[in-house]
């Protein structure tokens, strides 16, 4: 009875009502925005509301059995985890279902599963079980290399799907190795050499490389005595030159087509309402025309004429937005904030290094999603096919977040009894 009793006191509840009402309002959402009025019923099982509510049932059962599992299967059962993933990210290429030009389903039955999101959950497993065993730092050249293999090797695999969007939330991992002690040169390094990108895409090169000659001059003269900086400041200004020279023939040769029409129309630099921006264009007419308070549910005129293509899985936000108004929005964004400052708090509090890194991992994953996701409706970001967490339709992609939060969850749940990978 005092067993039972503790394990109902220390599961954090704030963090499961989060879940629950994220996915009561998708599936609400999902309701207007694919509404049909021969299947009125938001529980009809024909239809795709119907369909989320049995997975969001099946979320709640497995992360209830997630609740109830030794928290050390988790960590001792992780190797397995990760290879029957790349097990099933192989299969997708042999036998999965092309949907919308990406292989990435396997069907089994009426249900499509998508190996990609379990690999999320996987790699944030073995990443943190590796990262928490003894002698392993990421500021080791060694440690830092096999850590990247952990999260290069899924991430490769899923590009030749190819699913860019999935591919690129493997990214954000990045954000647990400096966690973990990676140093934040690493980053400043990565935001300047996409800056570079952007900014080659919008000026000439001659602009460009000459403002990058000011700016080291300046911080040589400044720091003239301190040898380092000039040494580091000098080779920085060549790899930035050098990478400014080669950007048109990355986005030439090595960008496909229809990535390079999706950051055009981001960039401005092309506009084609009725091909490329019209999704983007009609997304932003739904969230503009919900002003305040919104139309009203099942009263959006966006929605209720599909207007906008994929309103129910990557473009489920400007339903919020134009049947909810500014304050629904305002309120999911609210949510997922709370969730996401929530996640890395429980990851602080952990007394297990493997529970810690884990958290930062689920964080990781979560916020990318989120941030995407949102900016590609209000055109922020260039269009990427990928799920609002907890809100978009799709079975695979509710349990999988299911599964990275709960394993969360429970593992917090037990930080008296911290485990050791």
């Amino acid at each position: 009875m005092n067993n039972q009793r503790s394990f109902f006191f220390n599961v954090d509840w704030i963090t499961v009502l989060i879940y629950l009402a994220l996915c009561t309002i998708g599936w609400f959402n999902i309701h207007a925005a694919v509404y049909d009025e021969t299947h009125p019923s938001i529980i009809d099982p024909a239809t795709q509301y119907g369909k989320q509510f049995i997975w969001i049932i099946g979320g709640v059962v497995l992360g209830g059995v997630v609740l109830l599992l030794d928290s050390r299967f988790f960590s001792a059962l992780t190797p397995v985890f990760y290879s029957v993933t790349l097990v099933l990210l192989v299969l997708v290429l042999v036998v999965g279902r092309n949907v919308g030009g990406n292989q990435a389903w396997i069907a089994i039955g009426t249900f499509r599963l998508q190996p990609s999101e379990f690999a999320k959950y996987s790699t944030c497993l073995l990443l943190a079980r590796y990262l928490s065993s003894v002698n392993v730092k990421v500021t080791e050249l060694k440690s830092l290399l096999i850590a990247l293999m952990i999260i290069f090797v899924p991430m490769i695999m899923i590009k030749m799907q190819p699913d860019d969007g999935s591919t690129l939330v493997f990214c954000s991992l990045i954000f647990v190795l400096y966690r973990e002690g990676l140093s934040a040169n690493v980053l400043i390094l990565a935001g300047i050499f996409i800056a570079l990108f952007i900014f080659g895409l919008l000026m000439k090169p001659i602009y460009i490389i000459g403002a990058i000659l000011i700016i080291a001059g300046t911080a040589i003269a400044i720091f003239r005595r301190n040898k380092k900086i000039i040494l580091l400041t000098s080779a920085a200004m060549v790899l930035s030159i050098a990478f400014i020279l080669t950007v048109p023939f990355i986005y030439t040769h090595i960008i496909k087509e229809h990535q390079r029409v999706r950051i055009d129309e981001w960039l401005g630099r092309a506009s084609n309402l009725k091909g490329a921006g019209y999704n983007v264009n009609q997304s932003k007419i739904a969230i503009g025309s919900g002003k305040l308070w919104g139309k009203g549910y099942l009263q959006g005129t966006q929605t209720r004429f599909s207007f906008v293509p994929e309103q129910s899985t990557d473009f489920i936000f400007c339903t919020v937005g134009e049947e909810w108004g500014f304050a629904g929005s305002v309120t999911v964004v609210g949510l997922y904030l709370f969730l996401i400052l929530r996640i890395i708090y429980l990851a602080e509090r952990q007394r297990s290094p493997f529970s810690r890194i884990y958290g930062y991992g689920v964080a990781c994953v979560i916020f990318f999603h989120f941030f995407i996701n949102i900016g590609l409706t209000i055109g922020a970001v260039p269009v990427i096919g990928i799920p609002l967490p907890f809100v978009s339709y799709g079975g695979s992609s509710l349990w999988s977040f299911t599964l990275l939060l709960f394993t969360l969850i429970k593992l917090d749940s037990n930080r008296m009894g911290a485990i050791n990978s």
